[in-house]
């Protein structure tokens, strides 16, 4: 893959987006050239706003910190959106956390939470303000928790899903990953705005590249976990993933993400890809 640039909104799905009451959404597209056809995929970063304090998910890629300072800075301005108090993230992999030593300096009042495994290694003299949290541990946002989960799909041993409790999003960093189209509009839009979105292929490319170790395992045992976590135990109603398009209403949607799994792990097809 290739990078192009920065992507251009089209007018109707700008970010920094509202996806839900207090849920807001962070990002600038990567673009990519794959078999003669532009891709764009997002490291996205949302924001959690509670009665007394927000919550940053996920630290953003360093091509995208100055884009992505800005509309965090605009949407801390609002007047509904109280102080950035946490900075969460999946796992310590570049395009989740290399922005963490940014906004712990830009933010002095906020602790870094999740998995910071090794963190204290990748931003030396900030190892007071890490807090490491283990699945069934939450914080509390005032109205809200935002609570660590299970992570059914990973490519980190110790990674972490969140979950605020108020909208019922769920925070899946590379769980529920994807690429999408530039041509048709889909940047800054959820999967249920895009139609034209083939999304079993676009996770089978994710998968294969990121989620390789799905090839080795019975993936169905994994899938019907992940239905359970979000249906059964969680009632989810919301997916923010860091690398697809927010998915809006997971009962239509998550059953094509799971044939894309599927085809990931069955298909030898991008083997010269990698």
């Amino acid at each position: 893959m290739t990078e192009t640039g920065r992507s251009t909104y089209l007018p109707g799905h700008e970010l920094p987006r509202e996806l839900a009451p207090g849920v807001f959404w962070f990002g600038d597209c990567l673009q990519y050239h794959y078999q003669d056809t532009l891709l764009h995929g997002y490291n996205s970063v949302y924001l959690v706003a509670g009665d007394e304090c927000s919550a940053l998910i996920e630290g953003g890629h360093p091509r995208d910190l100055p884009e992505l300072e800005a509309q965090i800075e605009q949407v801390l301005a609002r007047d509904d959106v109280p102080p950035l108090r946490y900075l969460f993230t999946t796992h310590t992999e570049v395009p989740h956390c290399a922005g963490f030593g940014r906004w712990l300096e830009h933010f002095p009042d906020t602790v870094a939470i999740g998995d910071v495994t090794d963190m204290h290694l990748i931003f030396p003299g900030f190892e007071d303000r890490l807090r490491p949290l283990a699945p069934g541990d939450s914080v509390d946002l005032g109205g809200r928790e935002l609570r660590v989960v299970e992570s059914v799909f990973r490519d980190f041993l110790y990674t972490r899903w969140a979950f605020d409790t108020k909208t019922k999003t769920l925070f899946t960093g590379d769980g529920i990953a994807y690429t999408h189209y530039h041509a048709v509009g889909h940047c800054g839009a959820t999967a249920e705005e895009s139609p034209a979105l083939d999304i079993p292929d676009m996770t089978a490319l994710f998968a294969e590249l990121a989620l390789y170790w799905t090839r080795f395992v019975d993936l169905e045992a994994y899938i019907e976990r992940l239905d359970q976590l979000l249906f059964d135990e969680l009632g989810v109603e919301l997916i923010a993933p860091t690398h697809g398009l927010p998915i809006a209403d997971p009962k239509k949607t998550m059953p094509a993400v799971n044939e894309g799994f599927r085809i990931g792990a069955a298909s030898r097809a991008l083997e010269g890809f990698r």
